[in-house]
């Protein structure tokens, strides 16, 4: 029986690393255009606002 458990460890790391490097290689461009629009939206957004108040100092 414990032969079958040192058998065991190996495998679920093989498993293990399996599932991992799926997920790590995965496509990650899905969202990008979004995420990328949000932010072109936000820095307009700031823009407009830091040219509407004066600095004092």
């Amino acid at each position: 029986m414990a032969a079958l458990v040192w058998l065991l460890i190996p495998l679920f790391t093989i498993v293990g690393v399996a599932m991992w490097s799926s997920w790590a290689s995965r496509n990650r461009t899905t969202g990008d255009m979004a995420e990328l629009a949000g932010y072109a939206r936000f820095r307009e957004a700031m823009d407009q606002h830091a040219g509407q108040h004066r600095i004092i100092g």
